[in-house]
């Protein structure tokens, strides 16, 4: 087994379930001592929980302590990076800003399909205080820890959103994504010279626990739109655990600081390093790889003779979603 990881020190912010889950079981898996936080600590009945989580590891052979911690309580995260000083003597290696409190919203709203100034104000307090402030104060309290080491490295789960407008999702989200992609490169500027790696992850479309349950329940038969959409996208999509491989592979690269301060998909990350989700296949990489895009957008045919490697370039990107 890959212990790459042995004596790393990590925390994973919203770890109860989805995406941060998945990277928790993917960091301790390979040896990590991982703090997995969230809201919910025990089973409530709604999903999956931080005592969950942990016995998922434990039964793998890895080590998670968990921690209740609400990111928009100030006094919590500060508690949770002092516990992690005290009982780790200092030290942190690695922690992933992966928390989002607003999903089952946005499921919601994707379904009714209604204009943001339909909607309860809500979703932006739980956007931006969670996903920009909260980022922004665990990275604090990182560096802190990681500065005086000369060591460490901090990860933003971002999206596709934070480029461009996606249909179904609140300006908000887009919003909190766009300043998670900015935090990251901003921090970095002042982080690199003390040797920390601070950087903004895109995972693609991604069989979270609530977006399988909203899947199975899309109305339609098999030629509908949101048929076609759940066949196409979501049942060829990443496991809530392929951004926690990428993150294993990021913290034991040599070489980790020369990614400080970009954006990088899950796809770009499993190209470079070589690796494949733990179902052995290679999901999609729908923001920069051609032949997966243009199946995206209904052009199977023209997308078979495009060959895998072939990447749209970041600038492109750029500079299409511009001309939108």
């Amino acid at each position: 087994m890959n212990r790459s990881l042995v004596g790393k020190v990590a925390i994973v912010v919203g770890a109860s379930r989805g995406i941060g889950k998945g990277i928790a079981l993917q960091l301790a898996e390979v040896g990590a001592t991982v703090y997995i936080t969230g809201r919910t600590l025990l089973p409530d009945g709604r999903g999956t929980s931080l005592t969950d989580c942990a016995e998922e590891i434990k039964k793998r052979g890895g080590r998670a302590i968990p921690i209740q911690c609400d990111l928009e309580k100030d006094d919590e995260v500060k508690e949770l990076f002092e516990r992690v000083s005290r009982e780790q003597n200092g030290r942190l290696d690695i922690v992933v800003n992966s928390a989002f409190s607003s999903a089952q919203e946005h499921l919601d709203n994707m379904g009714e399909r209604k204009s943001f100034w339909d909607l309860p104000l809500e979703p932006w307090t739980q956007n931006i205080n969670v996903g920009v402030r909260g980022y922004y104060t665990c990275t604090v309290y990182a560096a802190r820890l990681m500065v005086p080491a000369r060591t460490g490295l901090i990860v933003n789960m971002s999206s596709e959103a934070g480029l461009t407008y996606l249909y179904g999702f609140t300006p908000s989200y887009c919003v909190s994504k766009m300043a998670a992609d900015r935090l990251a490169s901003d921090c970095a500027q002042e982080l690199r010279e003390h040797g920390v790696t601070c950087l903004s992850l895109w995972p693609g479309a991604t069989r979270t626990e609530r977006v399988m349950e909203w899947v199975t329940n899309l109305p339609g038969d098999e030629t509908s739109p949101n048929s076609v959409h759940k066949n196409r996208v979501m049942l060829n999509s990443e496991s809530n655990e392929y951004a926690g491989k990428t993150i294993v592979h990021l913290a034991s690269d040599p070489d980790i600081m020369k990614k400080s301060g970009r954006i990088f998909t899950t796809g770009d990350l499993a190209d470079a390093y070589g690796f494949k989700d733990i179902d052995g296949r290679s999901p999609p990489d729908f923001v920069r790889r051609l032949r997966d895009r243009l199946s995206l957008k209904g052009y199977t045919r023209l997308a078979a003779w495009v060959p895998s490697f072939v990447k749209i370039p970041n600038w492109m990107l750029y500079a299409y979603y511009q001309l939108l």
